[in-house]
């Protein structure tokens, strides 16, 4: 399933993508719902009694802000640094567990993706809301320390999680593959990676329908193609030559 812009817009002029920008829980990782399984023990671990509407409102926020680096989210639902650290302490923890017994695994045809637009000379990046500790831990669960070139969360590039341009464009400054920003393609599967691959220029910015959010959430943010999966990615990039 693929939708295109208006090739009147700024994105319209996408052509030989160099780097290709992939978020990973959703996107490329298949994580089954930890998130919010991680969240209610932070939840707990602040107090926030389970069934109750304190807990409803914040799982709510939760939901809605997948993508956004998760101490944001914290510093929202809890008000002050110091809460948001415990919280966002005991979320990392909990779904680093979560990881470590096995409940993550690539979405279907993710590998293969990142292999063929590598075979294809595009260089991948993989970023992520998560602290780095647990990103470590998903790409050692999954064998992926050395699928792509460089892995990024937020801390590597200033403290800004999306939707904030700022990994987009760290890894574009990084890498030095791409001459012009539109030479970037950004995937992900919430609203969040699609405004963070706009705000940066990205010629393509792509929504895949195998996370949180789906193809309203993507038209409004921006997208200029929805996928039904990263699987399908390859494929859209090469019909752009």
């Amino acid at each position: 399933m693929t939708r295109a812009t208006d090739t009147t817009s700024p994105a319209g002029t996408a052509h030989d993508i160099r780097l290709v920008v992939l978020d990973m829980a959703g996107t490329t990782v298949a994580d089954g719902g930890l998130v919010e399984r991680a969240f209610e023990a932070a939840a707990t671990e602040l107090g926030v009694e389970p069934g109750s509407p304190d807990h409803a409102e914040k799982l709510a926020h939760v939901r809605a802000t997948m993508g956004e680096s998760k101490i944001s989210v914290f510093r929202h639902l809890f008000g002050t640094e110091d809460l948001a650290r415990r919280a966002n302490t005991a979320f990392e923890k909990a779904y680093g567990e979560l990881v470590g017994e096995g409940h993550t695994e690539p979405v279907p045809g993710a590998r293969e993706a990142i292999e063929e637009l590598r075979q294809d000379g595009r260089t991948v990046v993989l970023t992520t809301g998560f602290a780095r500790v647990t990103q470590d831990a998903i790409l050692d669960a999954l064998g992926w320390r050395d699928l792509v070139r460089l892995s990024l969360c937020p801390a590597d590039a200033g403290g800004r999680g999306r939707p904030f341009p700022d990994m987009v464009l760290e890894a574009f400054l990084r890498t030095k593959e791409a001459a012009d920003v539109r030479q970037v393609a950004v995937v992900g599967d919430t609203s969040y990676d699609v405004l963070s691959g706009v705000r940066a220029g990205a010629g393509v910015v792509a929504g895949v329908l195998t996370g949180a959010h789906g193809q309203d959430a993507f038209r409004a943010s921006g997208a200029t193609h929805v996928l039904a999966s990263v699987a399908g990615l390859p494929a859209l990039l090469r019909g752009m030559g």
